[in-house]
């Protein structure tokens, strides 16, 4: 379906005076070129001036029957016409022939100039390039410059080649030994360019007749009668064979036999496209070795069957107007040479195709006509088309596709833009009489129409003036010769991207006062949007070549081309500016179209209204219910408004605002408001009115523990702590937790981003710090582990409620019990024994300087004997550490530190090696500061100078510690390290009871685990017999019962 709308395109348009018949025109570079019927002569002129003045004319060497220019390299091809035989030739520096410099050079391809000629300067040069076939069909790469030919069966690629002066010398051997230094000096200072081409690549196309071709970044179309093939050429240094295509060929030929009378309708896209019957072979040209082998793909594939419909011949209805469009974007990643996105536009009498090649091929539009069309030419903004009687312009969807591949943001909550199927539109068209042909530049159409003999002359102008009425130009002051001949040639100017724009914004007007919902509004502003987004998309070079900017060869004169420069980029901003204000305008529109819409649609409120850069105030007074329904809101004003409060935004509602969004949500969704009042954005709300509200849902919907939490939130705003109270009574304290899960923001606000500085603790987190703490740490340890919240994000909240030594610590000893990761449980473990040694070493309370009285006196939420029986991480202390640890000789919380970091040390988790730098800092001199010491010790394996250490420090707990410490593989350590230590010492002081009633116990422990032998070895030379000799009979006696 093709919308149609009464918006102007054009703006004005002139008559180009020319002296002959235009057979063929042409236009590119600033410049229109005209060739006269049957002639050998063009002519050109600057289509950016005013009036189209003469630019300079020039032969040709034989009868022009195609002209292309090429905006890269600045020159024209043609093919030409002499004594019955066909030429190719290319014709360059042109613009030189309109400073009266007449010298031409002629010359074969890849046979540069030398000499005199070049010496004297640059001058207008005519390559012949010779081909083997005749040539059909040429065409230009817009991005390169590259030339490719179509012939009977095959396409040439030329690449385009600059050389300057001194390649051409060495690549002709001209060596000079002795030059003077003037003439050094005018080699460098002038130093030009020279174009040149050479053959790249040939391909075979035995089974299709080129009609036309295209060439552009790679891409390379052709297209027949009734087909067009788009094929991708690469460069690689892997070597290709043709046997498999030729295979290929063969067996196409075999299969698809029965359609080559009648061919099908075929379309087949992307890599489906090598499946056609068309088979392509490269040849080979003896460059491989420099420029690499080219790689061949199939792209697309596209034929039709004949449709001789009323008042065509079989000729009307082939295929035309083949055009490869590049794209370039100013935020492309890729190489700056290189488009964002190439399309491919091919057309029928009937029906026009518009195909995007990168990033997958996809068929955007298909564009219907009402009557038949002649030729039609793409731009980024628009196709236009010309018939037999008028010129019509369409909307394309170029835009569409480069957003999205130039903004990746595109298409999700962020932004959006009209989808690429969106339907195309027609605008008002211009009528004319006997169009031929149509080309563009910039914002210039170029018109050839050749009336009939008989058409009055009169008629044509009158008709012409009715359809144009802004401005009529000509661009000679002396008459126009059209009254003696039935040709003209036109310029018609279309209006500028923001001008298209601002007439569409009026146009949808009739549509909003009638029927704001119509699909007609939408598809109108999205045109709208998409004409904005080309603009905004094109560099400012394309910018430039857009608004008709002069060259830099024709430049006024007088005027430098730094100071054209600067003027040019400020103008250049200050229009970007006015179409981004025009696009946020037209994005505040479509939003205001999409809240309105149905559920399918409306979704796409919110990225337009985030692109609009209006605030929530201000959408919500464009969202107001309209009088004939009060209570009605749009789904996708709603959805806007959801997702912006449950953002993590900056932007805070007024009370005004907060209130009435609070009456939105709870006329049109009620199950939102417990949503809508933990918003950071409605800390301004009226918590007494509010109470109402929520008391109503709560009467409707029933008690939930949310909205619970929130009516306990509103009381404690209004000051109101007896009611706050009972209303956090009302649940169990786990139900609460579930509650906080369900909708964290009750706790805390910010921290989007994974960034702790923006998140803090609300009202609610502060009065539960003093008055349920533990309901505080469970609901952080709760948000932690359902990801609502991060480690470090948590205790920024506990250091803002002034509690990082006391419920921080608390908050880690909980998150240890709740936590199964690995790295987050290693990361507490550290911290903990850092809290603890601090405690230890300052002898201080776990609370700040600063805090309240109450909170400084403040027991730990857990006592160690709580976490060793319910935290994994948590051992039990061990046996001997009972007899090194004091009774009640320091304060309660000091030995709650303690026994807590001997827990840790005890326990399976804590890595020993990273704390053992922080135990520096605990002297031994205590017994419980070298209790810890020797937990470090035993735990790093050094069982024998823990040993040594006990027995000066403490020998009354070395059996304890041998009991629980040496077994299992260690065990040999009784005989081996404790029985002769104890030997030792006792021998040095006799009467030590402590170390005699140790070593007895020694000896029972080593009689029980070796044999008589063992143990006669181990006893002393010089020991009592009679006090070995017990053991030793023990030692027997189990030995000869084993």
């Amino acid at each position: 379906m093709v919308h149609v709308y009464n918006c102007h395109p054009f703006s004005s348009q002139q008559i180009v005076q020319v002296e002959q018949e235009p057979g063929l025109v042409c236009c590119g570079g600033g410049a229109l070129f005209v060739v006269a019927t049957g002639g050998c002569k063009v002519e050109a002129y600057s289509v950016e001036q005013e009036g189209c003045p003469f630019i300079c004319r020039f032969a040709t060497m034989g009868t022009v029957k195609s002209i292309q220019h090429s905006r890269t390299g600045d020159y024209l091809v043609t093919i030409e016409e002499k004594n019955n035989a066909t030429y190719l030739r290319a014709y360059t520096n042109w613009r030189h022939q309109a400073e009266g410099k007449a010298r031409v050079g002629v010359r074969l391809l890849g046979h540069l100039l030398g000499g005199a000629s070049v010496r004297g300067g640059v001058q207008m040069e005519i390559i012949e390039i010779p081909l083997s076939e005749r040539p059909v069909a040429v065409a230009c790469c817009a991005v390169s410059g590259d030339l490719l030919v179509g012939c009977q069966n095959t396409l040439v690629l030329f690449s385009l080649r600059r050389q300057n002066q001194q390649s051409l010398n060495q690549s002709q051997q001209i060596v000079q030994q002795q030059s003077s230094t003037q003439s050094q000096a005018q080699n460098s200072s002038s130093n030009q360019n020279f174009l040149d081409f050479e053959r790249s690549v040939i391909l075979h196309l035995p089974k299709i007749k080129p009609k036309q071709v295209a060439l552009c970044g790679g891409f390379v179309a052709v297209q027949a009668e009734l087909e067009v093939l788009v094929l991708k050429l690469d460069v690689s240094s892997e070597p290709i064979t043709l046997e498999e295509s030729s295979e290929t060929k063969k067996n196409h030929l075999e299969d698809q036999v029965d359609f080559l009378m009648l061919p099908r309708h075929q379309e087949l896209l992307g890599d489906r496209a090598k499946d056609c019957d068309i088979p392509v072979n490269i040849e080979k040209t003896g460059l491989e070795d420099s420029t690499g082998q080219y790689t061949l793909s199939y792209v697309l594939f596209r034929r039709f069957t004949p449709d001789f419909f009323q008042g065509c011949s079989v000729e009307e209805t082939q295929l035309h107007s083949l055009q490869l469009y590049p794209l370039f974007t100013r935020n492309q990643s890729g190489s700056v040479e290189e488009p964002a996105c190439v399309f491919c536009f091919f057309s029928l009498p009937t029906a026009g195709y518009l195909y995007s090649l990168q990033g997958g091929v996809e068929l955007l539009s298909a564009y219907q006509y009402p009557e038949k069309v002649l030729k039609a030419v793409l731009t980024d903004h628009l196709l236009h088309v010309i018939t037999k009687s008028a010129l019509q312009c369409f909307t394309v969807r170029c835009a569409a596709v480069a957003a999205r591949i130039d903004d990746p943001y595109i298409d999700t909550t962020m932004k959006a833009c009209p989808p690429c199927s969106l339907e195309v539109c027609a605008l008002r068209m211009q009528l004319f009489i006997g169009l031929r042909s149509v080309c563009v530049y910039g914002r210039h159409v170029i018109l050839l129409s050749t009336a009939d003999a008989e058409a009055p002359e009169d008629g044509e102008r009158s008709t012409q003036r009715r359809g144009l009425s802004r401005k009529w130009t000509i661009s000679s002051p002396k008459e126009s010769s059209s009254a003696g001949h039935g040709w003209n040639l036109y310029v018609v100017d279309t209006v500028s991207p923001l001008t298209l724009y601002q007439e569409m914004v009026e146009y949808s007007q009739r549509y909003a006062e009638t029927n704001p919902q119509a699909q007609s509004l939408r598809h109108l502003l999205s045109e709208a949007h998409l004409l904005l987004r080309a603009s905004l998309l094109r560099t400012s070079e394309q910018q430039r070549d857009m608004e008709g900017v002069p060259t830099a060869s024709l430049q006024p004169e007088g005027v430098p081309a730094a100071s054209l420069q600067l003027e040019t980029d400020a103008e250049t901003q200050t229009d970007s500016q006015e179409l981004e204000d025009a696009l946020r305008e037209n994005c505040a529109q479509l939003g205001d179209c999409f809240s309105r819409a149905s559920q399918k649609d409306c979704h796409l409120a919110l990225p337009y209204y985030r692109m609009s850069g209006l605030s929530v105030t201000e959408i919500i007074a464009r969202n107001r219910p309209l009088p004939s329904s009060p209570h009605s809101y749009g789904f996708g004003f709603l959805f806007y408004l959801k997702h912006h409060l449950l953002e993590e935004t900056e932007q805070i509602l007024t009370q005004e605002a907060a209130d009435e969004v609070i009456n939105i949500f709870s006329q049109s969704e009620p199950s939102q408001l417990v949503s809508v009042c933990a918003s950071p954005s409605m800390i301004n709300i009226s918590p007494a009115q509010t109470l109402r509200i929520l008391q109503h849902l709560e009467d409707s919907a029933g008690v939930s523990v949310p909205l619970t939490i929130t009516m306990a939130t509103m009381m404690l705003r209004l000051d109101d702590l007896p009611q706050y109270t009972q209303l956090m009574e009302r649940h169990a304290e786990m139900l609460l937790v579930y509650g906080f899960i369900e909708e964290s923001r009750l706790l805390l606000h910010g921290g989007g981003g994974g960034q702790h500085a923006n998140i803090r603790p609300t009202a609610l987190s502060r009065q539960l710090a003093k008055s349920q703490p533990g309901l505080l740490v469970a609901a952080m340890v709760a948000l932690h582990e359902n990801n609502k919240v991060q480690l470090e994000q948590a205790d920024h909240i506990f250091k803002e409620l002034g509690c990082e030594k006391c419920l921080q610590v608390d908050f880690w000893e909980a998150m240890l019990m709740a936590s199964s990761q690995e790295a987050v449980i290693q990361e507490l473990l550290f911290r903990l024994a850092s809290v603890y040694i601090d405690r230890l070493t300052n002898g201080a309370s776990d609370t700040h300087t600063n805090e309240p009285h109450t909170l400084s006196r403040r027991r730990s939420l857990k006592s160690a004997d709580d976490l060793i029986n319910s935290c994994s991480h948590y051992g039990t202390l061990f046996p001997w550490l009972s007899v090194l640890n004091p009774a009640h000789t320091t304060s309660s919380q000091h030995q709650e530190a303690l026994y807590k970091l001997q827990s840790l040390l005890c326990g399976p988790s804590l890595s020993v090696g990273s704390v053992v730098p922080l135990m520096e800092r605990l002297s031994e001199e205590t017994l419980w500061g070298f209790s810890l010491h020797l937990l470090c010790s035993t735990r790093r394996g050094q069982y024998e100078r823990s040993i040594e250490k006990l027995l000066d420090r403490c020998p009354q707990a070395i059996i304890a510690y041998a009991n629980h410490q040496l077994q299992d593989t260690h065990t040999v350590l009784w005989w081996q390290k404790l029985l002769p230590e104890l030997c030792s010492r006792t021998r040095a002081a006799a009467d030590n009871s402590i170390l005699l009633a140790a070593l007895k116990e020694t000896l029972v422990v080593v009689a029980m685990e070796t044999s008589p032998t063992e143990f006669l070895e181990l006893i002393p030379d010089d020991g009592t017999a009679s006090y070995f000799l017990p053991h030793l009979l023990t030692c027997s006696q189990r030995h000869l019962l084993a």
